[in-house]
């Protein structure tokens, strides 16, 4: 644009210094459009760049892992991921839960035979038993809440297990009574700690692709219809 106006005021060194002045203000003037319009090409650019929410990308990508590689997980990561689980919403705040992390490889093992559908626990460096604790469920009518609360600290550690680069399936124990029998037995539960479900973890071997779970006609607005 530069070069361009020199060669206006150029050929226009024989006409008067009006003309040269309404050249470069002319020139300046489709400049500073042109920046402008870049601007905002830019402008709109970033805007559509910062729309990606991780959060909701987190949750989108999020999928079950069921094959992982023998890499250890940090007794740091461990702890991340309980106090994701420890995050989540609870009735009345009473956070009726237990969790149990298991990393000694004959305890995985034999989880793994307690449940036909847990068999990547054979492979899996790492699974959490989320428990309900009856000692802290509400009392009354709204005792079974304490499914909700627990299921919701699992849903808090699957999505941190996402957002770490972990990968893991939730595997459901409770309400099936040998099941619930069988993961008390091998990690020693009292009566009052029932198992929900035990989640597997560990480093992808694997990369599965989300499922669009997206269906409109399973929402309604204001009343079912």
């Amino acid at each position: 644009m530069y070069f361009c106006t020199k060669v206006l005021i150029y050929q226009s060194m024989n006409k008067n210094s009006i003309s040269i002045l309404l050249v470069v203000f002319a020139t300046f003037i489709i400049s500073f459009t042109g920046c402008k319009n870049s601007s905002s090409v830019n402008s709109e650019q970033n805007h559509s760049t910062e729309v990606s929410n991780p959060a909701y990308e987190n949750i989108m990508t999020r999928t079950s892992v069921r094959s992982y590689t023998d890499k250890l997980i940090s007794a740091d990561t461990v702890e991340m991921l309980l106090r994701a689980g420890m995050a989540a919403p609870t009735a009345r705040n009473s956070q009726p839960w237990h969790f149990v992390a298991i990393t000694d490889r004959a305890k995985l093992d034999e989880l793994a035979e307690t449940n036909r559908h847990g068999r990547m626990l054979k492979e899996a460096p790492l699974a959490i038993a989320v428990c309900g604790n009856m000692d802290k469920a509400l009392e009354g009518d709204g005792k079974d809440y304490w499914i909700q609360d627990c299921s919701a600290a699992t849903e808090n550690i699957l999505l941190a297990v996402n957002a770490l680069g972990l990968g893991a399936v939730w595997t459901g124990v409770h309400p099936i009574a040998e099941r619930v029998e069988s993961v008390s037995k091998v990690l020693n539960l009292p009566e009052t700690i029932i198992p929900l479900c035990v989640i597997v973890i560990g480093y992808p071997n694997e990369s599965p692709q989300p499922k669009n779970k997206w269906l409109p006609e399973n929402v309604s607005y204001n009343i079912y219809e």
